[in-house]
């Protein structure tokens, strides 16, 4: 099985030296700051809370950096931008993105985890006899085209889901309320929270991680070429974006969520509010194999490269150890 390829990365080539974008990134502001463009994975939200909280309460700027963060959304293509020189850093939602760079030959690694645990979740009605992921075998799953491509793989091969199960899910919540027997797809810090208040029940949720999915979320990534000539700015993003993670997660989360709330207006102070104490009760960031935030292991990349690579969506004999580094994030 083939993961599909939304990246088109080898079309664009990481020859962008000479671009403007990169010119102005590597000309230091007056006050000596490196300038930093970090390109998330979606509109501004509680699971980029530690970057945003990092920016805010100075962590970035005491370390010499002047981070830009530009918010993701549809269309926007993180490893796109990354390759095309647009951005220094970026965000990468789970690994088989990053193995998916590595096959491609693309010279871009991951330097950092943010998410020890994927938020990944198959949510299902509260009475319909659902009390784990193995039940779940046979029954209609809303799923989007990327998660198809992704940790569908490992649920056919852990509980023997067969993609007759599929169901286009759309990111409406309708279907799923419409029909008692059907699950979906979702973040534990978003749907769950969505289909509460807009179907007043209480939904099953099933967090994958928790059943053994080991991929990480929310990496960093960064160019080759960036880790080879300026390791000092790589470490310092990834010590600085840790300090603000802690600090969302267990100090006042206020000063993160203003420039999150300024970036994207369309977010409520209360989807904050309940993502933040769900990443902090799910171990999202800080559980897992490791209680050191933004830290990954080589036995973690085994484990996953090794369930994918079973699968057939890599070959055996591929170099995995080149989408990511240990470098910044022991």
């Amino acid at each position: 099985m083939k993961i599909v390829r939304t990246l088109a990365l080898a079309l664009a080539a990481l020859v962008c030296a000479c671009s403007p974008a990169k010119q102005e990134a590597e000309t230091p502001r007056a006050d000596g700051g490196k300038v930093v463009r970090f390109a998330t994975d979606w509109r501004a939200q509680a699971e980029h809370g530690g970057f945003y909280q990092a920016l805010a309460t100075g962590e970035y700027a005491k370390r010499g950096l002047d981070v830009r963060i530009l918010q993701g959304g549809p269309g926007v293509n993180v490893p796109q931008l990354l390759a095309a020189g647009q951005v220094e850093m970026g965000m990468g939602s789970n690994s088989f993105i990053v193995l998916n760079l590595a096959q491609e030959n693309v010279p871009v690694k991951a330097v950092a985890a943010f998410m020890q645990k994927d938020p990944q979740v198959l949510i299902a009605h509260p009475d319909q006899g659902v009390e784990s992921i193995a039940d779940l075998k046979g029954r209609p799953i809303l799923l989007s085209d990327a998660s198809v491509n992704a940790f569908w793989v490992w649920l056919k091969a852990k509980y023997g889901f067969t993609d007759d199960q599929v169901r286009k899910y759309a990111f409406s919540p309708a279907p799923f309320l419409a029909d008692k027997r059907i699950a979906q797809q979702g973040y534990v810090t978003s749907e769950p929270y969505t289909l509460e208040k807009e179907g007043g029940i209480q939904p099953k949720v099933m967090l994958l991680a928790d059943a053994g999915y080991p991929s990480y979320a929310t990496m960093v990534l960064a160019t080759d070429e960036l880790i080879a000539e300026d390791p000092e700015t790589v470490k310092a993003f990834v010590e600085a974006s840790a300090a603000g993670w802690r600090d969302y997660l267990y100090g006042d989360p206020r000063p993160g969520d203003a420039l999150i709330l300024k970036d994207n207006p369309e977010m409520t102070q209360d989807v904050l509010d309940q993502a933040r104490e769900k990443l902090k009760s799910y171990g999202i960031v800080d559980g897992g194999d490791t209680a050191a935030i933004g830290r990954m292991t080589d036995a973690r990349w085994a484990e996953f490269f090794q369930m994918a690579a079973t699968e057939g969506v890599y070959p055996p004999d591929m170099d995995y150890k080149k989408a990511y580094t240990l470098q910044f994030a022991q």
